[in-house]
């Protein structure tokens, strides 16, 4: 090569170097590629560096630099005041329900009936969130659902995220006894624990609020949702997997529908307002139940 060299590309990137070397190539341009372990340069002779500049500024052209993805902003909301307000619906549901208050058979007037359901006893989808088998039920669900419930109320707002759950988790349990023969019974709020667990996986995914450059971080919401039903909601003989599953298919479309209907109202009047909407379905689907 000629002792007149002119530097056309440098970078401390070895590859970049390469990659235009080769477009050189594929130009007929004669040159070289110098790397001293800290830079790397491409250099052409004089007579043909113009036409080497014009090349690579095509190249650069056609393939801008890799950037990545924006990752949308999240704002997180106070999560308490919806977590208690469950731990002690719950809790007091549960008093009520084992000590028959009102002389009422709490169990048999809320749990999931399919054939009653499917005759139009609507509330027993709400009721059936609320009654648990014993102790352990309860507390099973208590855990889980404070756990999931925290991460719905962090990204939508107490209000909001436990409206969301509570009109999921019924579709979930609707769905569910349509599905199955009209004898199906059930009880526990795992439906309404599994619906929060899908809530933010479908509002984390639509949302997009994980770096999207990747498939595993793309789909990483889904896929983590799908591991922790699995985990912990196909164990035991007593266990609904249908319900489970349901709640959680059933809170994922209600964390798309929340993106795809806006920004959720993060203000503090909204969220009272939702919160007290999802204490009301709970408390008109029970004094309906008591009085039929």
């Amino acid at each position: 090569m000629q002792e007149d060299l002119r530097v056309v590309f440098e970078s401390r990137n070895r590859q970049s170097c390469a990659d235009r070397a080769l477009v050189l190539s594929a130009s007929g341009i004669p040159h070289q590629l110098i790397d001293d372990g800290l830079t790397a340069v491409l250099v052409v002779p004089a007579e043909h560096s113009a036409r080497a500049i014009e090349e690579l500024r095509l190249y650069d052209d056609e393939n801008p630099p890799l950037r990545p993805k924006k990752q949308n902003r999240v704002v997180y909301q106070d999560a308490l005041p919806g977590v208690v307000a469950y731990f002690l619906v719950v809790c007091a549901i549960a008093w009520l329900a084992g000590y028959s208050i009102f002389g009422h058979d709490w169990y048999a007037a809320g749990r999931v009936d399919g054939a009653l359901i499917r005759g139009g006893e609507w509330w027993r989808t709400i009721t059936a969130l609320t009654l648990h088998a014993d102790a352990r039920h309860l507390v099973g669900n208590l855990v889980f659902g404070v756990l999931f419930g925290v991460f719905a109320g962090r990204l939508l707002g107490s209000g909001v995220a436990w409206l969301a759950i509570v009109v999921a988790a019924a579709t979930g349990n609707a769905v569910n006894t349509l599905l199955l023969e009209s004898a199906h019974r059930s009880i526990g709020a795992s439906t309404a624990v599994f619906a929060a667990l899908g809530l933010v996986a479908g509002f984390v995914w639509r949302g997009q609020l994980m770096a999207q450059d990747r498939w595993s971080y793309r789909y990483g919401p889904i896929v983590g949702g799908l591991a922790l039903l699995m985990y912990t909601g196909t164990g035991g003989e007593n266990t609904d997997i249908g319900a489970h599953l349901l709640g959680f298919v059933c809170g994922f479309g209600t964390g798309m529908l929340l993106i795809a209907l806006g920004p959720v109202p993060t203000d503090r009047r909204a969220q009272l307002v939702a919160g007290c909407v999802a204490l009301m379905l709970v408390a008109t689907a029970w004094i309906v139940a008591l009085r039929v």
